[in-house]
């Protein structure tokens, strides 16, 4: 098979490494790829948005699945200008999309389908959604309604921030379309998941829960950003939280979409809150996470190309997903001043000195020059490592990072570190009560 992966992220070259390892590929094609990307795929310098310009290529080199990346292409409507040529592709049609597309759209397909989520009012006037925000007491939550590349979220914890919010998206165009209309949105508090399902439409297929770190700092200080480190499991969460995710969030919502006469194939991220009242969404992703794919990739063992086909061909039933025990914890790193203005051009030295089979480095903001991989984006690399324990699989991937170097470098210290401490208390638990019994079986035995 020849594969065609959209995109040029962390996300796009994780999909690519684990694309390569399918005994059905011979050949990917990544458009436009990264400095990492090329050692597996041949990349062709077109633009992820120019949606007829791919699919001319994907026609031209006979591919027989294409992979989409990131959201936008999606959005805009690349689905459907690859199936009205016949082209096989795996991702949701345009009309689908609006989930991830339009926050608005969201919030009223999870009311029809009774999906638990938080209250919110929708604005297109700048001056009414100023008057609402200064009549609410915080905190609560300002939303762009469209795409912002994972940066259109801010949480106002007093109005001085919510004002500025509202100015950026209505007065100085921050977010471009994206930001014409907001949503004011209830602040939902608890511990956030991220929760990917396989769809064909039809049949759901849960991956295994990860977590992801928004903010640009230790500690979840600074602001927002795409990304900065993502780790799965999440030891946290039962199986009985994860069924309730399934049967109340995912099944309910691609049942509603294809009740609109909006059948959704592909994958489905819903960013979870872990409230009192239960899990609640924040949003809907129509897309792979990024860094969550980079978390979750190196611990699926099945061939993720064969179950991306049964998704295209609307044939994913009695399909079933297998997991390495391992846990997999993945840091990005990125450019001094990320996620507002940042430079780039800088080398990126040490990468060939990261040899630890257990460590996968993942490139997304990269680019060669003059021979030399540097940086090109504001989130620059990924490393994720495994490990037995999420301690063990901390040590592999802070000690790779500690043999990368470029100007500027920044990176999060604390990444799964509450999930190394939680699984050390499970296993002190474990020890006292097994050594409780061992006591009362002594006692029995005298």
């Amino acid at each position: 098979m020849k594969i065609l992966v959209i995109g040029s992220g962390g996300r796009e070259h994780a999909l690519a490494w684990k694309i390569s390892q399918s005994p059905l590929v011979k050949k990917i094609y990544c458009a436009p790829g990264n400095a990492g990307i090329i050692e597996l795929a041949e990349c062709v310098d077109l633009n992820p948005n120019n949606l007829k310009s791919l699919a001319e290529f994907a026609q031209e080199k006979k591919v027989d699945l294409t992979v989409v990346g990131p959201e936008a292409p999606l959005v805009d409507g690349v689905v459907n200008e690859f199936e009205s040529r016949d082209l096989k592709i795996f991702g949701p049609r345009q009309e689908a999309a609006q989930i991830e597309g339009s926050k608005i759209f969201a919030k009223e397909i999870m009311k029809k389908c009774g999906v638990p989520t938080g209250w919110a009012k929708s604005f297109n006037d700048y001056g009414e959604a100023k008057k609402y925000a200064e009549s609410q007491r915080t905190p609560f939550v300002v939303k762009a309604d469209g795409l912002a590349a994972g940066k259109g979220v801010v949480v106002c914890f007093d109005e001085e921030t919510a004002l500025k919010a509202l100015e950026d998206c209505f007065v100085h165009g921050k977010f471009g379309k994206g930001g014409q209309k907001v949503l004011i949105e209830e602040y939902l508090h608890g511990d956030e998941l991220s929760v990917l399902c396989l769809t064909d439409g039809e049949t759901v297929l849960p991956m295994a829960p990860a977590q992801d770190y928004k903010r640009v700092d230790d500690d979840d200080k600074g602001p927002n950003t795409g990304g900065m480190g993502s780790y799965s499991p999440v030891p946290s969460v039962s199986k009985e939280i994860s069924d309730q995710i399934v049967t109340q969030i995912l099944e309910p919502t691609i049942e509603g979409l294809a009740k609109e006469g909006k059948k959704y194939q592909g994958v489905l991220y819903a960013g979870i809150i872990l409230t009192e009242e239960g899990p609640k969404v924040l949003e809907f992703n129509v897309r792979f996470g990024d860094p969550e794919t980079q978390a979750l990739l190196p611990r699926l063992e099945s061939d993720l190309v064969e179950v991306m086909l049964r998704v295209a061909e609307g044939n994913l039933e009695d399909v079933n997903l297998k997991w390495t025990a391992d846990d997999c914890v993945a840091v990005v790193l990125s450019s001094r001043g990320y996620p507002e203005s940042y430079r780039t051009g800088f080398r990126i030295k040490g990468l060939k000195e990261v040899r630890d089979p257990k460590v996968q480095v993942f490139h997304a903001g990269t680019t060669l020059s003059q021979g030399e991989v540097a940086t090109a984006g504001g989130r620059v690399l990924s490393v994720s490592a495994l490990g037995k324990t999420f301690e063990e699989a901390r040590r592999h991937a802070y000690a790779a990072i500690q043999k990368i170097h470029f100007e500027g470098m920044h990176y999060r210290k604390d990444i799964a570190l509450r999930a190394a401490k939680h699984e050390v208390g499970l296993a002190v638990n474990h020890r006292a009560i097994q050594d409780f019994r061992d006591s009362q079986s002594s006692w029995l035995d005298f």
